[in-house]
């Protein structure tokens, strides 16, 4: 194979026919830049629907209130509902082997202040457990533990750019900053995967909050996570038998929709994996229909070419060639020809996909790429098909006497 004389033969081959040689490279180019761009578009849009859900658990339950729009039991349409502490105690206790995590929020807006600094941030009171719903990741200290929730604490966890912003190059941690000129001690500073909005919170303990914003029980919402043991169809019958209970807690007409409201991930994550799934197979069946037509490609063209080449592989044989010498200059011309225009088509394709990659953002297609042993493995199977035929019709010639191919036009 490292023969000198072969390879100069092979490349003066391919020269002499450009038109053959540049038809069988269309072929695989085309083949594996089509192969290249429709996976990653896949990709991309498997991208947009996991970034959708990076920042919350996927097992995430969320229960808001809102106000009554159908009178029930003598109570009037239009009466706000307002949960408390003892409304969060009762979903704890009475679905404690659903719920896997839970916890209350409360949402304020506040002006933060540290020495010269300033700037106002949105702020969440909440439990202990809302750092593994929101999947918060904490980059120094610690996050809201139940000692700040029992004694009513003044501490708060603070996002990376609400410390970028208030302490510039310094560190957070331990040091005071105020909060509608209230001092509160930097327990905790953390990241999250949401994206800057999300850095730009501050937590503090809700019984703090209570104390403090109001002094009273009031809570705006309730978060919680069901346990992750069960299936699609258990967590949907779990979220119903919520909404049940707490319509019947505040006497809320059946078929009123905007009083309590339950949002349930799984119903979101189940259409997100069957969405991705039903694309996956598409893509898959169109991505190997294309890899499919390029194999029949190459190998139509590979046996035309080495019917085209029955004189020349008589006078070889007349010269004195071996069957096995005439079979190894087809086949390694057949390889080295699909091999380079099979590169040639993931350059092309992952420079379309740098080109256009940004733009397909606005079409929810994000970071649309494709793994390289994915498209190695389409250019290796287009490789092997050409191998295989230029080998079964070049080893038929071989076997021709020479005599015989000299005759054939």
């Amino acid at each position: 194979m490292f023969d000198l004389d072969l390879w100069r033969e092979i490349f003066q081959s391919i020269n002499m026919n450009r038109t053959r040689s540049l038809l069988s490279g269309f072929t695989v180019a085309f083949a594996i830049l089509l192969f290249t761009v429709l996976f990653a578009i896949a990709n991309g849009l498997q991208n947009t629907f996991s970034e959708a859900f990076v920042d919350e658990a996927a097992n995430s339950i969320f229960i808001k209130s809102g106000r009554t729009t159908k009178a029930h039991k003598g109570l009037q349409a239009g009466r706000r509902i307002q949960f408390k502490n003892e409304d969060f105690d009762y979903v704890k206790e009475e679905f404690g082997d659903k719920v896997e995590f839970i916890t209350a929020r409360i949402y304020k807006n506040v002006n933060a202040t540290y020495k010269n600094e300033q700037s106002t941030y949105p702020l969440r009171a909440v439990h202990p457990d809302h750092q593994f719903l929101e999947k918060t990741l904490i980059q120094s200290g610690r996050y809201i533990n139940q000692n700040d929730l029992d004694n009513n604490t003044k501490s708060v966890v603070i996002g990376r750019l609400v410390e970028e912003d208030l302490f510039i190059k310094k560190e957070a941690l331990g040091k005071y900053i105020n909060l509608n000129g209230i001092p509160y001690k930097v327990v905790g500073v953390f990241h999250d995967d949401g994206g800057d909005n999300e850095e730009r919170i501050i937590y503090m303990p809700v019984t703090t909050a209570q104390r403090i914003y109001g002094n009273n029980d009031y809570i705006n919402q309730i978060n919680l996570t069901y346990n992750p043991e069960m299936d699609y169809d258990q967590a949907l019958s779990f979220s119903t038998l919520l909404t049940k209970k707490l319509k019947n807690r505040f006497s809320i007409a059946k078929n009123d929709q905007r009083a309590v409201r339950v949002r349930n991930m799984a119903q979101g994550t189940k259409a997100i994996s069957q969405m991705s799934f039903g694309l996956t197979i598409i893509i898959l069946v169109i991505g190997f229909g294309t890899l499919i037509a390029g194999i029949v490609g190459i190998s139509n063209i590979m046996i035309f070419i080495v019917k085209e080449r029955t004189k020349e592989i008589g006078i070889r044989k007349a010269l004195g060639a071996s069957p096995k010498s005439i079979v190894s200059i087809i086949l390694i011309e057949s390889i080295l020809i699909t091999a380079i225009a099979g590169y040639i088509g993931l350059l092309i394709g992952v420079g379309v996909l740098e080109l256009v990659g940004p733009s397909l953002e606005d079409y929810f297609i994000k970071d649309p790429g494709v793994s390289n042993s994915l498209v190695i493995g389409a250019t290796a199977t287009l490789i092997i098909a050409g191998a295989i035929a230029g080998y079964l019709p070049a080893k038929k010639a071989s076997k021709i006497k020479p005599i015989i191919a000299l005759r054939n036009d």
